[in-house]
């Protein structure tokens, strides 16, 4: 099953996979970011989770809109249990998120992924995505 999480039992609960991949927050700080980064900026998350309801994928995303690009589901995080992988948690979620894209009118979903994340990268090509721009940036 996929689910929004979002009461503060259930965003911690996503926790233990999402450190997986920011492995810089405490729980404390994760909670404090999803909440902050929801009500600033549309901020969601969304986890499979199994029968017994423990997480086994989790996505942070936002619905927003930009010129270039109109309305647009970006994917902010996207991680799999590193003990749950090659079990289809990771297509399942894809397969929601184009499902919630669609029911906000969103024409794209994007997302970007470290130039060091190869299995990422295999990933998100086996599921059709393409690789569209580089990402640009600078300390300030």
């Amino acid at each position: 099953m996929i689910k929004h999480m979002n009461t503060d039992a259930e965003i911690r609960a996503t926790y233990p996979v999402m450190k997986q991949l920011r492995s810089h927050l405490s729980e404390d700080q994760y909670l404090a970011a999803v909440r902050r980064q929801n009500d600033n900026g549309n901020y969601r998350i969304a986890a499979v989770v199994d029968d017994a309801g423990v997480a086994k994928c989790v996505a942070g995303y936002r619905l927003t809109e930009c010129l270039c690009w109109g309305k647009f589901l970006y994917v902010d995080d996207l991680v799999t249990d590193e003990n749950a992988r090659s079990e289809n948690y990771g297509r399942q979620m894809m397969e929601w998120l184009v499902t919630e894209a669609k029911q906000n009118d969103c024409k794209r979903i994007h997302l970007d992924s470290g130039v060091q994340r190869h299995s990422a990268h295999r990933f998100y090509l086996r599921e059709r995505m393409d690789i569209i721009a580089y990402h640009f940036a600078m300390a300030v």
